[in-house]
Parts: structure tokens; sequence; C-alpha cells
């Protein structure tokens, strides 16, 4: 099969879309698809086309969004290119941008569409707004996001049901729509993976002892993950315990802010900022700290939940839907609905490390359903199904245009 994926961001900017596209896409050529890559050029305003890796970068304008650039809604040199590969399907990875192109250029080509919906747009209104207009702005986004979706494709595809509810009752759509998890390796992600020493390394290069009990958060460092509460928590855990650290792994808009507010609340001692790591290296980094914890609501799936959990790392997380096909509340991590909630689990899992080492087996076992494999198979079905519906249509168009000739209408 011949797959063209279509996405905002891919490498060298890191995301959680990022990683599942390239992820799904080494996992399809394994299998012995071929699978082409149209993104935005992040780099400079050229036009790139990496014959031998199948990527085209598209120039376009700069937005507030980090790591996000806006194409143009048609690329002719694209277009052209895409003729020549006589793609059997597209599979689109954002609404807006180069999501555009892949609607336009689909129509075109007469290719089917498949679409993932990675990104809750209406938490990164403010990286635009900066709080003017956040509410209209939010309207015009689902907007676009349910005409897209809707409208536009040939299936849905979400991560989570979260995300299928939004659709059904927040949008309104009335379609079939396929949950299918974003892709994981998780079996880079074991322990078993990384190398003691290096893990050594690592760890005093931060200044973490072997007396320390580390709670850690891995990602992006921007407000709508709701770090700052992790950081608000701080004084409590260390009142109780001065060998708790928080460990946050991630550059981003809101790193300075928790950098400023760790040294007001007296805890700055206690945090420690990896900032900006290189992804090859994230194995170690999850292997810093003894639980991971995330109290952002803004996931559609939370991927970097599942490569804690496939770490071996407990997780301690707000409780949201988004999170629910993976943390097992008693198993392998907790939910909290508050911060009193949040701190006794924290000293729970630290004051029992049976308790500790149980969740973390738990947490390595209930993973094995992210495999790259039944990723990967679940996606060709739902390619296989837009291929079949478009020839359906295809052929009823062409039908319904005879007919109109024969019966002296065209």
């Amino acid at each position: 099969m011949r797959i063209g994926m279509f996405t905002d961001i891919y490498y060298p900017y890191l995301s959680g879309v990022v990683i599942s596209v390239d992820s799904l896409r080494r996992t399809l050529e394994k299998e012995g698809h071929e699978v082409y890559i149209i993104t935005s050029n992040l780099e400079n305003q050229k036009f790139l086309y990496d014959k031998k890796n199948r990527i085209i970068r598209i120039p376009g304008i700069g937005t507030p969004i980090p790591g996000t650039k806006l194409v143009y809604p048609y690329s002719i040199r694209t277009a052209r290119i895409m003729k020549k590969w006589k793609l059997d399907v597209i599979h689109s990875h954002t609404e807006f941008g180069v999501g555009t192109f892949a609607r336009i250029v689909g129509k075109q080509l007469n290719i089917p569409i498949v679409h993932t919906y990675h990104t809750m747009y209406e938490d990164c209104v403010y990286f635009v707004t900066k709080g003017y207009f956040d509410n209209v702005s939010k309207k015009i986004v689902e907007y676009l996001t349910k005409f897209y979706c809707d409208k536009t494709v040939s299936e849905l595809i979400v991560p989570t049901d979260k995300a299928k509810e939004k659709f059904i009752k927040q949008y309104k759509v009335d379609r079939n729509i396929h949950i299918v998890p974003n892709i994981i390796e998780i079996d880079k992600y074991y322990k078993e993976n990384v190398l003691p020493d290096v893990l050594e390394g690592y760890k005093k290069q931060f200044g973490i002892k072997e007396t320390d009990f580390c709670i850690m958060y891995l990602g992006r460092v921007s407000e709508e993950k709701n770090i700052m509460f992790l950081m608000n928590a701080m004084p409590k855990l260390v009142k109780y315990n001065k060998n708790i650290k928080l460990v946050i792994c991630g550059s981003g808009n809101a790193l300075d802010g928790l950098k400023n507010a760790a040294k007001k609340k007296k805890v700055n001692n206690n945090v420690i900022f990896t900032d900006l790591y290189p992804f090859e290296e994230s194995p170690y980094y999850y292997q810093l700290g003894q639980v991971f914890v995330m109290a952002s609501k803004s996931e559609t799936q939370g991927m970097t939940v599942i490569e804690a959990l496939s770490s071996s790392k407990p997780v301690i997380c707000i409780e949201d839907d988004s999170y629910r096909n993976t943390v097992i509340h008693g198993y392998n991590g907790y939910f909290f609905k508050n911060e009193k909630e949040y701190i006794e689990y924290v000293k729970e899992l630290m004051d029992n490390p049976d308790k500790l080492e149980e969740f973390s087996n738990n947490a390595h076992e209930s993973i094995q359903k992210y495999s790259p494999q039944v990723f990967a198979n679940n996606i060709l079905n739902v390619y296989k199904i837009a291929i079949e519906k478009n020839k359906m249509t295809f052929m009823s168009k062409l039908k319904k245009y005879w007919g109109g000739v024969f019966s002296g209408k065209k």
C-alpha cells in the first residue's frame, strides 16, 4: 500500500504527534508498505523534497504556537510530485495547515482521506490570543475542527473514548469514529534495555542521590500541561520528607515561570530541571524517578503516560478520561482529584517499597496492548475501509453520470 502522511510537525521538532507519526511510518514500512511524509519546513522558507526518505517539506508562515508553521493552502509542486506517487490513501494528522492541503489534493486526485485527531486546539488558543477573545477564538477552532473531521474526510480516528465523546456530545458529529490508541514503540522504554552505567551518569549529572525519592514529569513544559499544580504541592511534600524531589524533563514557554516559582516557594533544592533532552535518550530520563506524575487535562491520550508505564513507572495522574485506558487505579497507579489526594498517593508509594515494586511490575504488564504491530494492523483496517468506500462512491458517481448521458440529461 502507498500511504501519504500529512503532518504540520515532523523531525527534527519533537512532540507526541511527531513520535506517533514516525513510529507508525517505520512500523508500516517494516510490513512492506511505502510511506510518504508531507510536512511544513520549520527551518526556512524553502521547498525541500528528500526523495530518498520520501519527505516533502513545504514553506509557510510562522505562528505563535511553538514548532508550527501555517503552510499555504495549496502547493502545486507537491501536487505534481504526489500524482506520480499514485497513493492509495492519505492519512492526515492535522486539521489545519498541511491538513487543509491534504483535503484539497485528496479531492483533486480522488484519494480517500483518513484523519487522526491528536490535539485539543482549544487548550492552545492562548498561544495566539494571549488572553484576548479566548471564547470567540475557541468557538472558531471548534467549528473548523468539526467541519474538517465531519465533512471533509473519509474516516475519523481518535485515540481514546474521551476524544470520541467530545465529537459526539460537543461537536454533535454523526458519523463512524474509530478508536485507535496512538502507537508507542514500548520495547525501547523497557528498563532492562537501559544501561546501568549510563543511567548512573545521568543521576550524577542532575545531582540525584540514592536516598532521593523522585517524582517526575517528562514532556512539553507549557501552561496547558498544568505543571504548576505539581510545583504548588512541593512545599508540603518536602516538609513531609526532605529527600523528595520533583524532576521536570523538557522545555517550553512555562519553564521560566516554574523556575521562579521553585525559588519563591523555597523548594529549588528539591526541584530538578533537565531542560531540553535528546529524544533518543528519553528511556534513561524515565528511569530518573520512582514515579511519573501528570496533572494535565488537555491530553487526547497522554503518550508520555504510556511511555512511563512501559518504563515500569507507576503513574499518579489527575482524574481524566484521557488516561482511563492506560492507568488502572490501585493497580499500576492512582487517579487524584485534588492536591490533598495527590500528596497522599505520593506518600503512599514513597513509604511502601513493596507496593511501589508491585505497581512497577503491573505497569510493565499492563501496557502490552500498545505494541506497534497491533496499532499498525488497526490503522490498516481503517485504511481498507476508506479505500473501499471511495471505490463505491466513485462507481456510484460514474453510474449516475453515464445514466445521465444515456438519458439525454448530459
